[in-house]
């Protein structure tokens, strides 16, 4: 068997791998705390990274003293960014092609913290809904990153058990969760929130653009000698 063959599939996430979105949901929920009267924290952007839409806004209203529902927190934040995106859509250098160049080869997911309503308005704002066979959101399974379980659903809408999928990650949770679903991590490192060295450590290609995401880069995470000997990881950079 050959590389190329123990890889069937690869699955992104959304934000901050193809949208530079962190900024811009910062604000959504720095207006919607400030208009509710809330208070935010220090530390409170780091905390929610990776969480789901039902678990932010449930910290939104617990943490950070918003007393509003969380359907209606949710609703308040998603309205804003939505907006956001629609008069510019941050899509990172790179992703578009990297997108389109891994679809040519291999089947393509999506496992996001976003909202469904956020991810079919990116894919769709940014022509890359086609490329994606299967999409997740963290609002649809029962925990968000690092969790694993949205990388488990999305194994499973793909029809491909995670040992042959790699997913691509930029943030602590995310490789958390990538890792946690058993799938081999490729790392696109934040650079306005570096991952945790633990878990950058559990990426097993780590890469400092998209424009370096190549089959052939791609080809050697799954190799038959790592899964013959339990997936071992052997970690590279590109």
């Amino acid at each position: 068997m050959s590389a190329t063959a123990g890889l069937q599939a690869v699955v992104f996430d959304l934000d901050g791998v193809i949208v530079d979105s962190e900024g811009v949901w910062d604000r959504a929920r720095r207006e919607v705390v400030a208009q509710a009267g809330g208070r935010w924290q220090e530390h409170a952007t780091e905390r929610m990274m990776g969480m789901s839409a039902p678990e932010w806004s449930r910290y939104l209203r617990d943490e950070l003293s918003v007393a509003l529902p969380a359907q209606e927190i949710n609703d308040r934040v998603i309205a804003r960014l939505l907006a956001a995106y629609k008069q510019e859509l941050p899509l990172l250098p790179g992703a578009r092609d990297a997108v389109r160049r891994l679809a040519g080869v291999w089947r393509l997911g999506l496992a996001s913290s976003a909202n469904r309503r956020v991810i079919d308005a990116v894919l769709a704002a940014s022509g890359l809904a086609a490329c994606f066979a299967a999409t997740v959101s963290a609002e649809e399974v029962a925990h968000g990153k690092p969790a694993p379980d949205v990388y488990l659903a999305a194994a499973e809408r793909l029809g491909v058990e995670p040992a042959h999928a790699v997913a691509v990650e930029d943030s602590s949770n995310g490789l958390r969760a990538a890792a946690a679903a058993g799938m081999a991590v490729i790392a696109v490192p934040s650079r306005s929130h570096p991952p945790a060295s633990d878990a950058l450590a559990l990426a097993r290609l780590t890469a400092d653009s998209l424009e370096q995401l190549t089959p052939e880069a791609l080809a050697g995470v799954i190799a038959p000698a790592a899964q013959d000997s339990g997936g071992e990881n052997v970690r590279n950079t590109v």
